[in-house]
């Protein structure tokens, strides 16, 4: 299986249609137990690809379902007829009136959304766990809230405008002043339809009690026909029944929410009760103290939180001693947009703290660090503790709410449903200040006897819930899992409401069948996801995936050919595939999983259960090597020294050499010997840049040095860029000249490792899956740093992150001794070091900084890992006046040479941000920034080759700004 584009179904006008067996297999995957597989997947382009692929659908007569992050946990994402992209081409943001209000596409991600906003003190109202990967779209769809967002900041609730294609094509803008009287005129049966609903509801004083009543609490159960009583416009009533319908009466284009303030100043607190409900009496007054969330989590929660060693010391703490055994949390937050606002919140705080009978010491901290360990845990709870289950079991997410006086007693008689159902194991958290409770249990799906094990504690859930004046979906959407019961909550004449709705919207029954409205009662059994093993060596590093997403929107090939996500469902469903299946995938995953996998690993940073989907495809490319090949790799890494004068002697004649010529060239030798090997050659590539320097760099003080430079091997083989200081006398230097041009104004002195023009990261080898060759340079690279550091006394300074980062993780590729003497060097970014001692030096001795007005930067994945993304930014910010980072930035994908060999790769990865840097070019005065910047040779030529800008390491910026200053 070849590039994307020989994937199509057919050419079609705004969207591709493919049925290739590994798309139809990758996306039946989402984050719920259910799995249908598509008979076809469509990539719609635009608005009217929406509407044709709508028509496609209904000429072929398959159902429809809408898929944007495929976070949803209830089914609705799901479907065996046409699966619609609507994410890949839909991810724009427009911020109006100063952040008061935004318009979005379906594909952007709230953290996206919310990055925008967050330059105006603004943010959306709902505020899902899963910000980092779902998508408005899924909000929309869902009515999704969240741990502050309550009643009053749903989608619902903040909603201004939308604009929806309905099942029949029509394409309708709420917001114009004239449309109802499009709809009327365009839909005539629904405009009239919705109008008679309205008044039927609105004339029984039973049905609108009873809507009242049901929505006073979050609730996402059946359609939200809280909008015949809340609206009086046709047009408004359809706008706000398409929140929550879950893609089964039309498709939301594109939505304007009002945003509400990003109350930026916090007081936290974690208070443990010796029981659940002595917790949940709490809630009362800890709720009129007014705080912005409060967030319950049971022992077995305590227990997953004790075990993680990236949460705060006193959830850690609990685990000593006798250990948790019904030990309780609430997790308490209060919010304001000042300090001066923020003080009498933590009064009420205190005075109700004070009076409570706690398991520890309460303290309020407003420590931003100490929040964010707090944070973390609870929410990456559910994935976290789904990603502990028993092999071959499910992770079963359930989320209900009860009115909060009712509280204690549900929770009570949850514990026992659990015990009487074998569910002792059961986790329970939630947002306690609303009353919503999510559980999770985890049954075998794929055993007969669980099954019906499962269907009886559904039953005796539904009566339990039902019963306490409750709803059975809070916030994550009917979907199929609760459809059986939607009757069953509303009663006959609420749900014959609802049934009429659809038939209004879609007549055809085509939109989404099964979720949100059913008439089997076994819809929720049906289609179930069995877990299965990706087997062999893959089996334990992906089996705890629980397929949650928030892997997706970081990954480079993410809208090329598959997600960490759909890598390891692909893994799991070969292991189980029948033998023609299996034969098919395989062949087609060795490009789409393997070769266009950047392997960054930006996808462990975002996974809660720890998953580097990278590195398990460099395994897939280091077993397809044969001996001879890693013989290779372990021989170039013996001699790297000439290999590097070779290549840059090869880059010298391409660079004189006219491109045409060498672009058929490499594309003649990239058709015979494969485009994984060879690299294609581009009018972009740069020549080869200047030698490393050998010497030392001494101070004038004689003083020693004080840290050991590591430069890398990519400043000799990629010039620096040509274009890249416009604002400045004389040319860019490299990375490596910049650096050590600082450090000599700065009075700081550097020394070199022995032999350094032989040396590499070792990133090449461990990126091509050569285990041999990367463990060779490891050994020779620890000798040389070893000797250099005098022992680890010096830290080394990589000046190229992901060299940096390569060199973080060597001691992988060490064994023994050696990799206890490798812990005990200190690696650090050039950034950070500049950071924390160039920069005060140059200051204290008067070295004057000649800032840029603005500069774009581009944070790499290499710096996320190494954790120096602030300092990245703090270097910027010392040579702008305004640094500013895309909010949808991300991994370039040029991955060493992987953008060389696949460039479709990093073309995919940078779309959004070059958009996103364009937008803030057409915003600047000049129509660009004064500078671009980044961290990392192979990234800056990924960025410019997107851009069109000439992008630069920060530090040649800076060093440029230096060069006027007057030293002493």
């Amino acid at each position: 299986m070849g590039s994307p584009a020989s994937h199509r179904d057919r050419p079609a006008s705004g969207f591709e249609l493919r049925a290739d067996l590994l798309t139809r297999v990758a996306h039946a995957h989402d984050a719920s137990h259910y799995l249908l597989r598509p008979e076809v997947v469509v990539r719609a382009h635009d608005v009217g690809g929406v509407v044709a692929a709508m028509r496609e659908a209904s000429r072929r007569g398959l159902p429809v379902t809408f898929r944007s992050g495929g976070t949803s946990l209830s089914g609705q994402a799901s479907g065996a007829g046409m699966l619609v992209d609507t994410r890949t081409r839909f991810a724009r943001v427009e911020v109006l009136d100063g952040g008061e209000r935004v318009r979005c596409q379906p594909g952007a991600t709230l953290r996206l959304v919310n990055g925008h906003l967050a330059r105006h003190g603004r943010r959306l109202g709902p505020d899902p766990a899963s910000e980092v990967a779902c998508t408005v779209g899924g909000v929309v769809a869902n009515n999704s809230s969240g741990m502050s967002s309550g009643t009053t900041r749903t989608a619902y609730r903040t909603v201004e405008s939308m604009t929806v294609v309905l099942a029949s094509g029509t394409v309708l803008d709420t917001g114009t002043p004239d449309a109802d009287a499009r709809l009327a005129a365009l839909e005539p049966d629904l405009h009239r339809g919705l109008a008679g609903l309205r008044d039927r509801v609105r004339g029984s004083a039973t049905m609108r009690a009873e809507v009242e009543r049901q929505f006073a609490m979050k609730n996402t159960m059946g359609y939200s026909v809280n909008a015949l009583l809340d609206h009086d416009s046709p047009v408004k009533i359809l706008e706000h029944l398409m929140i929550g319908s879950e893609g089964t009466l039309g498709w939301v284009a594109d939505v304007t929410f009002r945003t509400v303030p990003l109350l930026t100043k916090a007081a936290t607190t974690l208070l443990v009760f010796d029981s659940l409900e002595r917790a949940t009496d709490a809630l009362v007054p800890l709720g009129a103290s007014g705080p912005e969330a409060i967030e319950l989590m049971d022992a077995a929660s305590l227990r997953v939180a004790a075990a993680d060693p990236r949460a705060d010391v006193s959830m850690r703490s609990l685990a000593q001693g006798a250990g948790i055994t019904g030990q309780t949390a609430l997790l308490v937050e209060y919010r304001a947009a000042t300090d001066d606002a923020l003080a009498p919140l933590q009064d009420a705080a205190r005075a109700v703290v004070d009076g409570l009978a706690l398991e520890l010491p309460a303290v309020l901290t407003t420590d931003p660090a100490t929040r964010e360990r707090l944070w973390h845990v609870r929410k990456g709870l559910y994935t976290a503790v789904a990603g502990a289950r028993p092999a071959g079991a499910t992770a079963l997410l359930e989320d209900v709410v009860v009115p909060v006086p009712d509280l204690t007693g549900t929770v009570r008689d949850l514990g026992g449903l659990f015990a009487r159902h074998g569910y002792e194991d059961a986790v329970t958290f939630g947002h306690a200040k609303d009353g919503n409770l999510h559980f999770m249990i985890t049954p075998r799906l794929g055993d007969a006897a669980e099954l019906d094990r499962y269907a009886a504690f559904s039953d005796d859930l539904v009566g339990l819930v039902l019963g306490r004046g409750g709803s059975l979906k809070a916030e994550h959407g009917t979907g199929r899992i609760m459809a059986p019961f939607v009757r069953r909550q509303y009663g006959d004449d609420l749900y014959a409401v609802m049934r009429e709705i659809k038939s209004l919207f879609d007549p055809r029954g085509l939109l989404n069948p099964g979720v949100l409205l059913t008439d089997d009662p076994r819809e929720h059994l049906r289609d179930l996801k069995v877990e299965a093993s990706a087997g062999g060596e893959d089996a334990p590093l992906v089996d705890r995936c629980v397929e949650c997403g928030y892997c997706e929107p970081g990954c480079p090939s993410r809208t090329l050919t598959t997600t960490p996500r759909q890598r390891i469902a692909l893994l799991k469903e070969l292991a189980v595939a029948p033998e023609g299946e299996r034969e098919e995938l395989a062949k087609a995953y060795r490009y789409w999983g393997v070769q266009t996998c950047a392997a960054d690993s930006l996808c462990v940073e975002a996974c809660p259960v720890g998953i580097d989907t990278g590195t398990v495809m460099k395994g897939h490319r280091a077993r397809s090597n044969p001996a001879l090949v890693q013989r290779g790799g372990e021989a170039l890494a013996g001699s790297w020294g000439p290999v590097v004068d070779v290549l840059r002697g090869a880059l010298g004649v391409v660079e004189k050499v006219p491109t045409p010529v060498v672009r058929v060239a490499s594309e003649v030798a990239r058709g015979v010997v494969g485009t994984d090997v060879v690299p294609r050659v581009d009018a972009d590539l740069p020549g080869p840049g200047p030698r490393r320097e050998s010497d030392d760099l001494p101070a004038a003080d004689g003083g020693g040095p004080r840290a050991v430079l590591f430069a890398s091997c990519m400043g000799e083989l990629f010039a620096p860029a040509p274009r890249g200081l416009p604002d400045f006398d004389g040319s860019a230097l490299g990375a490596e000249h910049a650096l050590r041009a600082l450090c000599e104004r700065a009075g700081i002195e550097l020394a070199v490792p022995e032999g350094i023009g032989g040396l590499c990261c070792g990133t090449p080898w461990a990126s091509k899956g050569l285990p041999d060759g990367a463990a060779l340079m490891a050994r020779q690279v620890l000798d040389a740093l070893w000797t250099a550091t005098r022992g680890g006394e010096l830290p080394v300074v990589g000046d190229a992150s992901s060299c940096t980062h390569g060199l973080v993780e060597t001691p992988h590729h060490l064994s023994g001794e050696d990799a206890e003497r490798f812990a005990r060097l200190r690696v650090v970014d050039a950034v950070t070091f500049v950071r924390t001692d160039v920069l005060p030096a140059l200051a204290a001795r008067g070295v004057d900084v000649e800032r840029q007005g603005s500069v774009v930067v581009h944070p790499t994945c290499a710096t996320v890992h190494l954790g120096a993304m602030d300092d990245l930014r703090a270097v910027a910010a010392a040579v702008a006046e305004d640094a500013v980072v895309p909010a949808a930035w991300g991994c370039c994908g040029f991955a060493g040479d992987r953008g060389m060999l696949h460039p479709e790769l990093t073309a995919a990865a940078t779309h959004a941000e070059a958009a996103d840097v364009a937008a803030g070019e057409r915003a600047r005065p000049g129509g660009r920034y004064d500078a671009y910047v980044s961290n990392n040779r192979t990234c800056e030529m990924g960025m410019t080759r997107a851009t069109g800008r000439d992008y630069v390491h920060v530090l040649e910026l800076l060093e440029a700004a230096t060069r006027g200053a007057a030293l002493p």
